[in-house]
């Protein structure tokens, strides 16, 4: 039987920041990675998919050097993000948060990120094995933690530590999270991700010259149903750009008026699918112009997951605290910090890891809970509190809200965007800012945390 003192079960970029930080710090690391095949990869790995980008201050939650990615990673620099309603709009152009990198963000390629993460890890010493993924893991707490990991080919692994990185649809974190609640307390009715994911689609489409801006991305909120549910487009290298959406799973018709809706028709019988969607979407915005299947063709060579589209889930819950007692951290999506907003919780995924992989290679795992926080904790309270104020917006709210986002922007004398001031603008504005107030006060002190450390059995 094969042990090391650290077992990463995933390999995407929060496994591989966890295995890169702990046989760096001297830890025999492995990543089990179950491997998928892509079209803009070469050989198996991590699904890698999300809609790929990064703002100013991420960079720094992510912890990485920009100048040392590789060439390819960035695909654009961007100014500003502009959100789109059914009558209004605004342009942000700054975070209002500090930050080192000195621009707005920029896109990315999802996979070249991953390959170069999975690169880091295996030059600092850890085995990166993909193609076998893990079934089952199991803790013996009789004399201090030692976990058996078994994989699919029938192998068996015994490890100190045990770092689940295995993103929001958390097959195996779930069962092994279980042993450690009370059968009513069970985190596979709390984290089953038909009910606490959202799912994603998206498709790589060639935009005609001159029409896609390469320095902005979009996201249009209000033109169709459901909580944080919206259509982007992301700007890729050459004229090709990720246009895609996400919305929660199994939604139906009941109770949705399609006239409310511009992407909605009135003879929907159900809410449509990821590809109609998008066709909408183009055709609303270019379809007096350009024929759309043709002069925005799907590129099906060399991007995306399968003939340039690519379906996937995102975490849509609140993080969870790890039972690092039984030494075993959950990091990444598999614990719910990527988030419906984020479009790619990349960053906080690289930092968990990160954290989770150091601690456990210094025998100090029992620090994670309070390390995650301490790192990331005011990136979660503010996506928290967000979809907290707009859980029931409906496409007037989202108007109401960028118009009074975007006179508060006008009216800014200071880098940060949401100000006790600047919501003086009018009553929209002071309501706004209220309510976000008083929703960040509700989780203040982690109570975002949905799952907490005591609530663990050993």
């Amino acid at each position: 039987m094969n042990h090391v003192d650290v077992a990463v079960v995933g390999g995407g970029p929060a496994g591989t920041s966890a295995a890169e930080r702990a046989a760096a710090e001297g830890a025999s690391t492995v990543v089990f990675e179950s491997g998928v095949p892509r079209a803009d990869r070469d050989r198996l790995g991590p699904d890698s998919t999300d809609a790929a980008g990064f703002l100013d201050y991420w960079v720094d939650i992510a912890d990485i050097d920009v100048d040392e990615l590789p060439e390819g990673v960035v695909q654009c620099e961007l100014d500003d993000a502009e959100f789109i309603g059914p009558e209004e709009s605004v342009s942000v152009d700054r975070t209002g948060i500090e930050s080192s990198y000195d621009g707005f963000g920029f896109t990315f390629q999802r996979a070249k990120l991953d390959d170069w993460l999975r690169e880091r890890a295996e030059d600092a010493g850890a085995d990166y094995r993909v193609g076998d993924s893990v079934t089952d893991v199991e803790t013996d707490l009789s004399d201090g933690h030692e976990h058996t990991l078994t994989l699919s080919n029938g192998e068996e692994w015994t490890a100190e530590y045990v770092i689940l990185a295995d993103g929001p649809q958390r097959r195996v974190t779930i069962p092994v999270l279980d042993r450690f609640l009370p059968a009513d307390e069970s985190a596979s009715e709390r984290l089953s991700p038909p009910k606490t994911n959202h799912i994603a689609y998206q498709e790589y489409r060639k935009f005609p010259e001159g029409v896609l801006d390469s320095r902005s991305i979009k996201f249009w909120w209000g033109w169709m149903p459901g909580e944080t549910a919206y259509p982007w487009v992301f700007p890729n290298a050459d004229d090709v750009a990720r246009v895609g959406l996400t919305m929660p799973i199994g939604m139906d018709m009941e109770g949705i008026d399609a006239s409310d809706y511009r992407l909605l028709r009135e003879d929907d019988e159900s809410i449509p699918n990821g590809s109609e969607y998008i066709r909408r979407l183009l055709e609303d915005l270019y379809g007096d112009e350009y024929d759309v299947e043709s002069d925005f063709p799907v590129v099906e060579e060399g991007y995306g997951k399968s003939k340039g589209t690519e379906t996937y889930s995102i975490s849509s819950t609140r993080p969870i605290d790890s039972p690092t007692a039984a030494g075993i951290a959950v990091v990444g999506g598999a614990m719910g910090t990527t988030s419906a907003f984020h479009e790619g919780g990349d960053h906080v995924a690289i930092r968990t890891g990160k954290l989770a992989g150091e601690l456990a290679a210094l025998d100090r795992l029992e620090a994670y809970n309070d390390a995650w926080k301490d790192a990331i904790g005011d990136e979660i309270l503010r996506n928290v509190a967000i979809a907290d104020v707009v859980e029931e917006y409906g496409p007037d709210d989202w108007d109401t809200a960028f118009r009074v986002c975007r006179q508060m922007l006008e009216s800014a004398d200071s880098g940060k965007i949401v100000t006790r001031k600047n919501a003086s603008v009018g009553l929209d504005g002071i309501r706004l800012y209220k309510n976000y107030k008083s929703a960040k006060f509700r989780y203040r002190k982690g109570k975002y945390t949905q799952l907490r450390e005591a609530e663990y059995r050993y």
